[in-house]
């Protein structure tokens, strides 16, 4: 008997969300149910049916930002959830389906137990997207190499203008995604080559930050190269206190941090300091969109509708990478209590001790075409303050 299958997308959108939906869309090769604005619409029961028409409309939007069933946040309480397993049973849904980040695997992970409770068969399957890469339990996840890939060459860009533009302004912060991690603003430093080039700072949430200190450093470059480039997280924390954000809808969201610093800096340098947010366009840009992302989030995509037929339950498709020098990836499966368990995922001591073993890992997410991506052999520039790290190398010409 043929399953009859629910797909959904929840969180932030991504570059690539929409290349896992048409990936499960083309690998499933049958008519499946859509959830529109993810776990609110599962709540709600606002379902649409895949029809032959309808998928081609989705499969359009194949390679476009944003989420094409629609995503958002929604946190679910204990009825939500009871009602959402009766919407599913109502429509006869056996599967369900969602491509989302940490809140959308703990999220299914719930709903699973609560269909359990109410003696609903449901198999459910996870597919990762995040632009953090905070997810626990896989190398990376689709979305992540497109942002890594923007932030680099925002940063390289924007501390080339500051280089440019130093007799009439001397320090550029530039703020990140991130939140709790500093996989993107590590990957600020990604095209830098030589020591006087930025960014000169880059402030991980993973990190202490002393503001005297940093901005002594920031001082010190100022000094020695005529500006001072400085990436920092919007997850960062200055003089152990709290992150700068405000509250929407009963959610934290962070952003800010980079003028508060830039207010300190011209409080006590006496400088012009611009602070720039990167927004949204970190994680939705198709102009730095990276290729081998596209790639693999239709993998992802197809995994997960292999896992369906296979009748895998309680699991999340993850990438599994070989060791050695070449990049090598296989998609496999991990258990959403593992995945859950794991919480965010930082990034590791190792990365931001050696940022050029980061730069390796990270240098096949990020490339465009299908060839090896060229590096420059250049060293990074000395950390000015020990609590900050400086990063740097090349991606590709």
């Amino acid at each position: 008997m043929m399953k009859k299958i629910a797909i959904g997308q929840a969180g932030g959108p991504t570059a690539v969300l929409n290349e896992s939906f048409v990936g499960f869309l083309d690998e499933i090769n049958q008519n499946v149910t859509g959830v529109l604005q993810g776990f609110q619409g599962l709540v709600e029961g606002r379902f649409i049916e895949m029809n032959p028409s309808v998928r081609d409309h989705a499969k359009a939007s194949r390679s476009v930002s944003g989420a094409w069933l629609g995503a958002g946040r929604y946190t679910m309480s204990e009825a939500d959830m009871s009602q959402a397993v009766g919407n599913l049973k109502k429509a006869q849904i056996d599967t369900l389906v969602f491509i989302g980040g940490n809140g959308t695997m703990w999220t299914l992970r719930a709903l699973s137990k609560m269909a359990a409770r109410m003696n609903v068969d449901l198999q459910v399957i996870g597919i990762p997207k995040t632009v953090d890469n905070d997810l626990a339990e896989t190398d990376h996840a689709p979305g992540f190499g497109s942002a890594a890939r923007y932030v680099a060459h925002a940063a390289h860009d924007m501390s080339k203008d500051l280089e440019a533009m130093q007799n009439f302004e001397q320090v550029r912060i530039i703020e990140t995604m991130g939140r709790n991690v500093g996989w993107l603003a590590a990957a600020s430093g990604l095209l830098k080559v030589h020591e006087n080039e930025g960014p000169h700072f880059i402030c991980l949430p993973e990190q202490k930050h002393d503001a005297v200190g940093l901005v002594e450093g920031i001082r010190m470059a100022i000094k020695e190269y005529g500006f001072a480039s400085v990436v920092v997280s919007e997850g960062v924390k200055l003089d152990g206190g709290t992150a700068v954000g405000k509250i929407v809808k009963g959610r934290e969201v962070l952003g800010g941090v980079s003028e508060q610093l830039g207010d300190l800096v011209e409080a006590e340098l006496g400088v012009v300091a611009r602070a720039d947010n990167l927004g949204m366009n970190q994680r939705a840009s198709q102009l730095a969109c990276s290729k081998q992302d596209r790639i693999e989030a239709y993998q992802a995509g197809m995994k997960a509708a292999v896992l369906v037929r296979e009748g895998m339950s309680d699991v999340m498709v993850m990438f599994r990478r070989a060791a050695g020098t070449k990049y090598v990836y296989a998609l496999d499966t991990v258990g959403l209590d593992q995945v859950v368990a794991g919480g965010e995922r930082a990034l590791p001591e190792w990365f931001q001790k050696a940022p050029e073993a980061y730069y390796d890992w990270l240098r096949p997410l990020v490339r465009e075409g299908d060839g090896e991506i060229a590096g420059s052999s250049a060293s990074a520039g000395a950390c000015h303050h020990p609590k900050i790290g400086s990063m740097g190398r090349n991606l590709e010409k």
